[in-house]
């Protein structure tokens, strides 16, 4: 019997997929470079495969989450450690990609800020720490909350989901080990089972691989769902740097076919707002115009086309 203070830890870590050991690579050390990459690579290769099993769940998470974002509700990310970093990392990357205000899609970490760089002592262990950070944001019913955990146990994960599932908000709990108190906790869990890792307690392989996987389609896709992209053409791009500059003028040619001139006009017209541009092109409406109906529409470019087209073959 064990005299250890984390005894009970222990075992219940011992029961986990992701912390499980592999006594074939125990020598792993010694092998060339070239051959570690190649069984680092061996083991990545399984990741989407994982994925795909759970795509139904994805599926209808993200459908959740799209309907609660219409009604004006945010999505928040919370974890510690790698987890917490992935989901900071995903939220920071919609404002530049959707011109998200970026207090729609938020990430939190246990520890805070800090946490991103260095370890917070007991951050991730706290459940009251996660429902004090959701409770800074005010989470409500339209909001979407997602725990992030590889082991599907961190207490300030956990926390997260029933806090913000008792305040009436859509709860996402994203694990990767079968069977896990944070799926049980949320409406809709997701555990993308990778199994144990080339480096035992590194979470942040394969498990951080397929959580990134999974955080891509709920942002991106739930971003379609909002209007955000025409077709497969990123129209709510926010230019802040040449290069972004170029590609607005890029995604307007490749979604209208206009000439050079057309499009720079169209653009400086809507002050480089992508969608508004192609609007006027494609409908043939002045800037005022596509303003309206871009708000009419809720932010959808299809909708406001037919709006617009509409309109001109009654008129």
């Amino acid at each position: 019997m064990s005299t250890s203070p984390y005894g009970e830890l222990q075992t219940e870590l011992d029961a986990l997929t992701t912390e499980a050991y592999r006594p074939e690579l125990a020598e792993i050390d010694q092998r060339s470079t070239l051959d570690i990459a190649r069984a680092m690579n061996e083991e990545d290769s399984g990741v989407p495969a994982a994925v795909t099993r759970q795509l139904p769940r994805i599926a209808a998470a993200i459908d959740a989450a799209a309907e609660r974002m219409a009604r004006g509700g945010r999505l928040l990310y919370l974890g510690a450690g790698t987890a917490g970093r992935l989901g900071v990392l995903d939220a920071s990357e919609c404002p530049p990609t959707f011109n998200t205000d970026p207090k729609e899609v938020v990430g939190l970490i246990a520890g805070g800020p800090d946490a991103m760089v260095t370890a917070v002592e007991g951050a991730e262990d706290s459940r009251e720490l996660a429902a004090a950070d959701l409770d800074r944001q005010g989470v409500g019913p339209d909001d979407v909350v997602v725990g992030i955990s590889a082991s599907g146990r961190t207490p300030y994960a956990v926390g997260a989901v029933e806090h913000a599932r008792a305040r009436g908000a859509l709860t996402i709990g994203l694990s990767c080990n079968a069977d896990s108190p944070l799926a049980a906790a949320a409406e809709h869990g997701i555990e993308i089972v990778v199994g144990p890792e080339l480096i035992t307690g590194s979470t942040r392989l394969k498990a951080g691989t397929a959580q990134k996987l999974v955080l891509n389609m709920i942002s991106t896709i739930s971003m379609i769902r909002l209007g955000k992209t025409y077709g497969n053409l990123m129209v709510d791009v926010r230019a802040s740097n040449e290069k972004l500059r170029a590609r607005s003028r890029r995604i307007v040619q490749l979604a209208t076919g206009a000439s050079d001139d057309a499009i720079e006009g169209a653009l400086a017209a809507t002050g480089g707002e992508v969608k508004n541009a192609i609007l006027i092109i494609l409908g043939d409406v002045n800037a005022a115009t596509a303003d309206r109906l871009l708000a009419e529409s809720g932010g959808h470019l299809r909708a406001a086309l037919t709006a617009a087209r509409t309109a001109s073959a009654s008129g």
